[in-house]
């Protein structure tokens, strides 16, 4: 039952609206049933004040020239008529002057009256088994006779009770088959009411990996659950460019890779294929060496990116200068800038808290992607300063060919290049820029690239302080 109740929500709304349906039936109940008993009671009362006051009335103008027997007559005639009506006279010694009935009075009904105080109201069983409801009274007879008596006054019931008895039992009946009804009700209502979730659920199961261009329609779905659809279809959309980057990177990947593989088992089998010199087997080894190498290199990174998507890397605390540590790679560069006609400069200090191999490294990619994409006789500058904010900012900017505005967002993507063709070179392997932006994201930072008018900036903001 537990588990049906986690579960299922049209249980758990039937089940709730029915316990609030006989919740409020329940407090209906009684108050009409208050109100019926309550509406008898003041029946009761309205038939006990009145024959309470005909018989004071007598008392108090007869008791001082009437004897007892006198009395008596005058109070049967009086009270002729009456079935189901007790009433009892007592004198100052609670004797008995005058009695309709043998009905026992209960001592609570007599002991609680005053001449100024009249008894409160008592309901109760006598030994015969009918219910009673009663009251009493004291007064004083004439005003030369200063004798009190108690009046006690009381009415048969039993009719009353048994139609409360039957009143309430049809009540019930009547109060638990409407819950029933109203629990059956509100599962109908319920069940309508989360139609809309059940056409978001079929539409939903259509969706597969070949239809994830497809979305639920908002604007066919109940306000209440817009926000649920529109979350729902942010979410597919966030799919489908997981899966359109995941089915480019195996495809960008098994591209890679088969190229070096495919180079390698070519050139040996054409190796093996007749008996050479041992000079030319030392020059397919080292040839075969350098692919090996471009291989590893890639493995290397990818287990890179890999260790970085699910936050492996744990760069090192260590103060680094920025400007030394970017010297000495243009000095490295230097060579290969030098045979383009690639003019490189340096300018601003600053110094941050990271890992000072790390922060090379994605330097390096940079610098290295500039220079590849920079004419003959262009320039690559690297720009230090620190902003209000106390990040650091270490800007790249080459001239040359602008990038497209559409291939911006990507160029950090694994394997992407802006060149459609796919054309390899030995240079690159398209995981140069990821693994930067993986080492920035390590210490706390971001990179921005804007190209425009002739000029290609990459930005890395950096924390001064240690990473989080």
């Amino acid at each position: 039952m537990k588990l049906t109740w986690s579960r299922s929500l049209t249980l758990r709304l039937t089940l709730l609206f029915a316990v609030a349906a006989a919740f409020v039936l329940f407090l209906l109940g009684l108050l009409i049933g208050n109100l019926v008993e309550r509406h008898f009671e003041e029946q009761d009362m309205e038939a006990l004040s009145g024959k309470m006051t005909l018989t004071r009335h007598i008392l108090e103008r007869d008791s001082a020239t009437q004897n007892g027997e006198a009395l008596g007559r005058q109070l049967d005639d009086a009270l002729t008529g009456h079935h189901g009506l007790a009433v009892s006279v007592f004198g100052p010694d609670r004797q008995v002057l005058y009695a309709n009935s043998a009905l026992d009075f209960p001592p609570a009904l007599l002991d609680t009256p005053t001449e100024t105080t009249p008894g409160r109201v008592v309901k109760w069983q006598a030994p015969e088994g009918l219910p009673w409801r009663g009251i009493s009274a004291v007064v004083t007879a004439a005003p030369d006779d200063k004798t009190r008596f108690t009046i006690a006054v009381a009415i048969e019931i039993s009719h009353h009770e048994h139609f409360m008895s039957g009143f309430r039992g049809t009540l019930w009946a009547f109060i638990a088959l409407a819950t029933l009804a109203m629990g059956l009700l509100g599962w109908v209502v319920v069940r309508s009411g989360l139609g809309p979730l059940q056409t978001i659920k079929r539409q939903a199961a259509e969706i597969t990996a070949n239809h994830l261009h497809t979305r639920l329609p908002a604007e066919a779905i109940p306000q209440e659950l817009a926000d649920l659809a529109d979350t729902l279809n942010d979410m597919l959309a966030r799919l489908e460019e997981s899966f359109q980057r995941l089915s480019d990177f195996s495809s960008d990947l098994a591209h890679e890779l088969r190229t070096p593989v495919s180079n390698l088992l070519t050139q040996t089998q054409v190796t093996l294929s007749r008996v050479r010199s041992e000079d030319d087997y030392r020059d397919i080894l080292a040839s075969n060496a350098e692919e090996f190498e471009r291989l590893s290199r890639t493995i290397s990174d990818m287990l890179f990116l890999a260790k970085a998507d699910n936050k492996q890397i744990m760069p090192t605390q260590e103060s680094v200068d920025l400007a030394g540590e970017i010297g000495n790679l243009l000095e490295y560069y230097d060579v290969l800038a030098e045979e383009k006609a690639i003019a490189l400069s340096l300018s601003g200090r600053g110094q941050i808290i990271g890992d000072r191999l790390m922060l090379r490294r994605a330097v390096s990619n940079l610098l290295s992607n500039a220079l590849r994409h920079t004419p003959d006789g262009g320039t690559i500058t690297v720009q230090i300063d620190q902003s209000e904010d106390n990040m650091m900012h270490v800007a790249v900017e080459n001239t040359g060919r602008e990038i497209a505005a559409e291939h911006l967002p990507r160029l950090f993507d694994r394997f992407y290049r802006a060149d459609s063709s796919r054309q390899r070179t030995t240079e690159s392997s398209g995981l140069g820029l990821a693994i930067t932006r993986s080492i920035i994201l390590a210490h706390g930072g971001e990179v921005h690239v804007c190209s425009a008018n002739g000029l290609t900036r990459f930005t890395l903001l950096l924390p001064t302080s240690s990473s989080p």
